[in-house]
């Protein structure tokens, strides 16, 4: 199925390794020129290297992308290199450990930053120039937890706020053929994420874990995930936007 991606411009934040990366090579693969952005330059520059193997044109971006002007950065430096902008994927985030009551206002202050503000950003900068080109597709990377309770609570929060502000995003953008859509993953295991350290850490504990809360008896690959956002990328995908997708394995509760 050719997906019209041949051509495209794509920056996926946070791209240097686990969804961000499956995801960047996704994108590769239909075609598309691809920017990557990521904190740690070796890891930037590994996953690089892999995108263009693939024979895709593709640039890194060293940069914190909590940090507002490394976010300009980011959207200008793929301007200048392709041309313009047709995708984003906001894939960048993370959580702190902590319950409400144990947590300040840095705490909070912090998770807002690199969730939620890091796709606001991104999201208003790269929309301008996709104005310019007429069409354009905004994917943010949430979670089931901004869907359903679940995870720490500044988590949590900022997982639901993407979903919020990607909703409203998509009607003021639909005039403009510009689709906003957010994908909320269940939890997702690969080499040197959160998931495998914990599985290293607790075997026993995690195996119960996933016979309890998983009905398909493991839990995501990267590469799942990516195959949604490549789809929602794509023109194959022109009357979606607005929605929240859920890539979890039934993990998830929420009936909506």
């Amino acid at each position: 199925m050719d997906l019209g991606l041949r051509g495209k411009v794509a920056i996926v934040t946070g791209g240097s390794r686990g969804i961000g990366r499956a995801i960047a090579l996704g994108l590769a693969a239909e075609g598309c020129k691809v920017a990557i952005s990521a904190r740690g330059a070796e890891q930037l520059e590994k996953t690089l290297g892999e995108i263009r193997a693939t024979g895709a044109e593709a640039i890194g971006v060293q940069a914190d992308m909590a940090v507002a002007d490394d976010v300009q950065r980011v959207i200008a430096e793929t301007v200048q290199a392709f041309g313009g902008i047709d995708i984003l994927v906001n894939n960048v985030g993370g959580s702190r450990p902590g319950n409400f009551m144990e947590v300040n206002d840095e705490h909070w202050a912090e998770v807002f930053q690199i969730n939620l503000f890091a796709a606001v950003r991104a999201s208003r900068l790269a929309a301008a120039e996709m104005r310019k080109r007429g069409a354009g597709r905004i994917i943010t990377i949430s979670s089931i937890y901004g869907r359903e309770s679940g995870g720490p609570p500044s988590y949590n929060a900022t997982k639901a706020a993407e979903i919020s502000m990607s909703k409203a995003l998509a009607r003021e953008l639909a005039p403009d053929n510009i689709l906003v859509n957010t994908v909320a993953p269940g939890s997702i295991l690969f080499p040197g994420g959160s998931w495998d350290r914990r599985m290293q850490a607790d075997p026993e504990g995690i195996a119960d874990f996933i016979k309890r809360d998983f009905p398909m008896g493991r839990m995501g690959k990267p590469e799942e995930v990516a195959n949604v956002v490549v789809f929602l990328a794509s023109e194959r995908a022109s009357w979606v936007t607005g929605a929240c997708i859920p890539v979890d394995g039934a993990q998830g509760r929420s009936n909506i």
